[in-house]
């Protein structure tokens, strides 16, 4: 039987991080950086552990006022500074409950920038490793975040998402276009089967372009967040996958 993960941004002051617990594998707990406290991680930490959903750092920068989703330019110093502290800060949790953290998945501009950022995926990387050479890294498919992490041996997790539009070169479109996101259920599941079945994405411009897909983001804060993820959660099961960390 075929596996793959579906994992979702939690801790970030949504009312439905709960209900989705039952749909997901993964669990990418905010760390206090773009949002969440202390308190909202060790209470996030707790639902994952009572579903049997792995458990994730979330960093991302720190910048509250626009949720982490505004590019920032540290040096990779700071950078490598700014991740580590926020895993840190997963990880004390994590302590505190007996549990491992299994994986790390940078936030919002982060996470794109990282992208298509040999310099800054590598920093990111190295803080990762650094701190514990058996977390897996998740990035998107196909991009320098996961090539960087693997050439200094780090695990990866290659990142496809149940609610963003794909451009031609495989990145996703940019949140300031229109076409961005997914609202409909039924797209997203369809979008989310031909990536999992065939490797494949439809993009803007309805080109197929391949794509390796060993985790499916669905983000907490979506407004179809817990439609997207019972119906994709079922869209998998029925065809056969396992839903697995």
């Amino acid at each position: 039987m075929p596996t793959i993960d579906i994992n979702c941004d939690l801790g970030e002051g949504c009312a439905n991080d709960a209900e989705l617990m039952s749909y997901i594998s993964s669990a990418n707990i905010a760390c206090g950086a773009h949002a969440g406290d202390a308190a909202t991680m060790l209470r996030t930490a707790e639902l994952a552990l009572k579903h049997s959903v792995a458990i994730g750092a979330h960093p991302g920068y720190r910048d509250k006022e626009n949720f982490g989703r505004t590019n920032l330019s540290l040096t990779l110093d700071e950078v490598q500074a700014l991740v580590t502290e926020q895993i840190e800060a997963m990880a004390e949790i994590c302590e505190r409950l007996g549990a491992r953290m299994h994986h790390v998945k940078p936030h919002g501009a982060l996470y794109n920038q990282a992208a298509k950022d040999t310099k800054l995926a590598a920093a990111i990387a190295a803080a990762v490793k650094a701190f514990d050479p058996e977390l897996v890294l998740y990035g998107l498919s196909g991009s320098v975040s996961i090539t960087e992490a693997e050439r200094i041996g780090l695990r990866t997790a290659s990142e496809v998402f149940a609610d963003r539009t794909y451009q031609n070169d495989g990145s996703l479109t940019p949140r300031s276009q229109p076409n961005a996101l997914i609202t409909s259920v039924e797209a997203s599941a369809e979008q989310v089967l031909n990536m999992a079945k065939y490797s494949r994405v439809r993009t803007v411009d309805a080109i197929m372009f391949h794509i390796k897909a060993d985790t499916v983001c669905i983000h907490g804060d979506g407004d179809h967040a817990l439609e997207f993820a019972e119906a994709i959660h079922s869209a998998l099961t029925d065809n056969g996958f396992q839903i697995k960390a």
